[in-house]
């Protein structure tokens, strides 16, 4: 006994299925937030703030294309860093030459610049393409309470 063909309709099959949002460029209209950094743990800081710079917070969010928004991080020299990591904590460079490599505790750093530590942070959790360099130009991160992005009206964002 043979079995018997469903016929199905092509035209109304495709029309049934879903479609995939792929956001581009020229549609994104970026945001501005502001994040006070005063008493925040750095981790979680640098989580949500790597989250909006990618965009991942959006409806909208397509890996391929730079769909996040500006985030502006005040009081950067009142982050807290949990356990011993302000001792043991190490930022390591080096200068290229032999025996170059310079050390440096997360103490003395966030003394000298307490912008480097939440740029740092940041820049692991974004990707490591000419993506990830695009997203990072959008994060501006400051020691004090004042910034000069006043013109751009960034909303505050509470973590």
């Amino acid at each position: 006994m043979a079995a018997k063909r469903r016929e199905v309709n092509i035209e109304t099959r495709t029309k049934a299925t879903m479609k995939t949002f792929v956001a581009k460029k020229e549609e994104i209209e970026p945001s501005w937030y502001i994040i006070d950094a005063k008493g925040k743990i750095l981790g979680r800081l640098a989580t949500r703030v790597a989250m909006i710079l990618r965009g991942k917070h959006k409806p909208t969010f397509t890996p391929h294309v730079d769909a996040g928004d500006h985030v502006i991080v005040i009081n950067a020299a009142a982050v807290r860093l949990t356990g011993k990591k302000l001792e043991q904590k190490l930022y390591r460079h080096h200068s290229g030459y032999h025996g170059g490599l310079k050390e440096e505790s997360a103490q003395k750093v966030l003394q000298r610049k307490p912008e480097f530590i939440i740029e740092e942070a940041v820049r692991g959790m974004l990707p490591k393409n000419s993506l990830g360099r695009q997203l990072f130009r959008k994060l501006r991160v400051y020691a004090g309470t004042t910034h000069p992005h006043a013109a751009q009206q960034p909303k505050p964002l509470e973590q």
